[in-house]
Parts: structure tokens; C-alpha cells; sequence
């Protein structure tokens, strides 16, 4: 999975490597197949949301691109880190916050973040602590212990983590829901820094956030992307006939490449 890729589009890259990815990924949790063939490829700089009901496979997609969960098969690579050879340099690559806060409760929230802050080896390590704390503004509660935090205050503690490296990549799994004013602000703020246009991979349910903050997004069913589009295509009504239509079409073959992407306006 070296230099210029094709993605499901057939548009391909004009960097070395892409962001991120994914050719053929097959993921089996117990006796159910969670991701049945999936190809993706995400544009250094693009923001991308995976878009599905309930078990299409959004948030196992995002666990196998955080290096979290081991695939059956199939290939993995962000910014040209694979998940099989170089698992430790994909996982510096991408920062994720999903439905667990990966913060532990024992220890205060300066302790957390100097915890990631070696395991990922970063110099200055103390000062990026702390710049970390006064960016979500939790500076004031840095030797609280986590336990004792606000669901707010957790939450933008949980974005501090995932940003402690300056990943490449930055992943959320549902992270605008039940996100109080203030952190709900640090992730806009996070997502619109045009200075960084850090790539991301988003799910969410909601197809109206998603048209405000993403440029693609990609429709997912039954362990399977089967559509993706630009969201400059469509206003929201649009994208969410698009997401209805795309669910009740019948399912096309995983290897079958999505001639329907960005087909809106033809």
C-alpha cells in the first residue's frame, strides 16, 4: 500500500500516502461478521463521516484505524502506517475519542495526560501537559482526581488525551453527543482549525452536524460502505434523501466498486 492509491471514487492522491487506507477489510466479532470487505481511502486534510444505522460497523471501522481492534483480514495503513507491520507507528498517527473516556479514574487529570504524554514519548512532555489542560480549560482542576469530574469536564479531558500528540488523523465516534456547551465549542473549534486541516473520520447519527462539518461522507450498511458523497453536492434535505435511497437499494458485492459516488447534481 505505497505511493498514489485509488480511492472508491477512482480519484487518486496526489501525496506519497493517503491519511488513511483501507483495502478489503473483513472484521468477525463472535460468530458475526462486523465488516464484510470494506475499501476506503481518505484525502490527507479531508474530513470524512461514516453515516449508518445501529450495527453497520461505523464504530468497529474506527477501532480497527486506532490500531484497538485486529482485522480478519484485509489491509490497514495511516499516513502510510500499516496496522500489520508498523502497528505502533499507526497508532502515534491517529488520535481517537470514542465512547469510553481511556482516562483512569484514580489518577488526577494532569497524571492522565502525562501517563499518554510518555507512552507516546513526546519532548517537552510536562509544558504540552499543561498547554493541554488550559486548551479544554480544566487547568483550574488538574489535581482533581477523574472521578471526581464533571461529565463536561471528562469530556473535554477526553479531547485533551486525543490531541495530546498532534495526531494526523483524528478519529470520533459520536463525540458531539451529550457534549455540554463548552467542549461542544472546543470540538468545533478543533474541526474548523483551518492552521492544522488535521484529517478526520467521524460517525454520527446526526445527518445535520454532519453536513456542517464534513466534506465527504460515506454511508455504511450491514458491514459495508455503499455510498459516498461530497457534502458541497448537497444541501441537508439532499443528503438525507441520499441516506435514505442508499439504504434501500439492494446490497452490491463488497468488491464491487460505489458508482454512485458523488453523483448528486448529474
Amino acid at each position: 500500500m505505497t505511493g498514489p492509491s485509488s480511492d472508491l471514487t477512482g480519484s487518486v492522491s496526489t501525496t506519497e500516502h493517503p491519511a488513511v487506507e483501507v483495502r478489503a477489510l473483513r472484521v468477525v466479532l463472535g460468530e458475526q461478521p462486523a465488516l464484510r470487505g470494506v475499501n476506503l481511502t481518505v484525502a490527507r486534510g479531508t474530513r470524512l463521516a461514516l453515516v449508518g444505522p445501529n450495527g453497520a460497523g461505523k464504530s468497529t471501522l474506527l477501532r480497527v484505524l486506532a490500531g484497538l481492534l485486529r482485522p480478519e483480514s484485509g489491509e490497514v495503513a495511516i499516513h502510510g502506517h500499516t496496522l500489520a507491520s508498523d502497528p505502533w507507528g499507526l497508532r502515534r498517527a491517529v488520535g481517537l475519542v470514542g465512547h469510553h473516556a481511556m482516562l483512569h479514574p484514580d489518577l488526577t487529570a494532569r497524571e492522565n495526560l502525562m501517563v499518554y504524554a510518555r507512552l507516546y514519548g513526546l519532548d517537552r512532555a510536562a509544558e504540552r501537559v499543561e498547554d493541554g489542560l488550559r486548551a479544554v480549560a480544566v487547568a483550574d482542576r488538574a489535581t482533581s482526581r477523574v472521578a471526581t469530574l464533571s461529565r463536561g469536564m471528562l469530556q473535554r479531558l477526553t479531547l485533551a488525551r486525543a490531541l495530546l500528540h498532534d495526531p494526523a488523523v483524528l478519529l470520533l465516534d459520536e463525540a458531539e453527543t451529550g457534549l455540554d456547551g463548552r467542549a461542544r465549542d472546543l470540538l468545533a473549534a478543533t474541526l474548523e482549525d483551518a492552521s492544522s486541516r488535521r484529517t478526520v473520520v467521524l460517525t454520527s447519527h446526526d445527518l445535520s452536524y454532519v453536513h456542517e462539518v464534513a466534506d465527504e461522507v460515506a454511508f455504511m450498511r450491514a458491514g459495508r460502505i455503499v455510498e459516498r458523497v461530497r457534502t458541497a453536492d448537497l444541501d441537508a434535505a439532499a443528503l438525507r434523501q441520499r441516506y435514505a435511497d442508499a439504504l434501500a437499494r439492494r446490497p452490491v458485492a463488497a468488491t464491487a466498486p460505489s458508482a454512485t459516488h458523488v453523483a448528486a447534481g448529474r
